[in-house]
């Protein structure tokens, strides 16, 4: 699955990064919400929700928003969406950390390590890994 950086809604949420770096975070969240309510297909939903999850006030809100990303991506018919599996489950797995639910926790830091396999070699590869080993340590102390 390519990143279309003519698609309105990519254009979007590229911008609402470039918000973020600035710190222009209520401009940043703006930018995903303009996206998230102008997409039209799965990959464009899945994109959206995921940057929205980011901008949540609490943790109950980023698990909607996180859990509704994975659920989309979890429709799509092309199977290089499954290299944002594991960081998708890590996303959930720290929201329900942070909530206490230790048992929900480990279950999606799991499944985060399954699909680890999937992810590139290289500076996010490994930064997703070692999220979801440094997850799984915290809660199996």
């Amino acid at each position: 699955m390519q990143f279309d950086p003519g698609n309105p809604v990519i254009k979007l949420c590229a911008e609402g990064m470039n918000s973020e770096a600035r710190g222009e975070i209520a401009n940043a969240k703006q930018l995903f919400q303009q996206a998230w309510d102008i997409s039209s297909n799965d990959f464009e939903k899945f994109t959206s929700a995921h940057y929205m999850a980011r901008h949540q006030k609490n943790i109950a809100d980023k698990l909607k928003w996180d859990e509704m990303a994975l659920s989309i991506a979890l429709k799509i018919k092309d199977e290089s969406i499954r290299t944002y599996y594991p960081s998708l489950y890590l996303n959930i797995a720290k929201c329900y950390e942070d909530l206490t639910d230790m048992e929900n926790a480990k279950k999606n830091y799991q499944s985060a390590l399954s699909f680890a396999n999937l992810l590139p070699d290289d500076g996010y590869g490994k930064m997703i890994r070692s999220g979801i080993n440094k997850g799984i340590e915290r809660i199996t102390r």
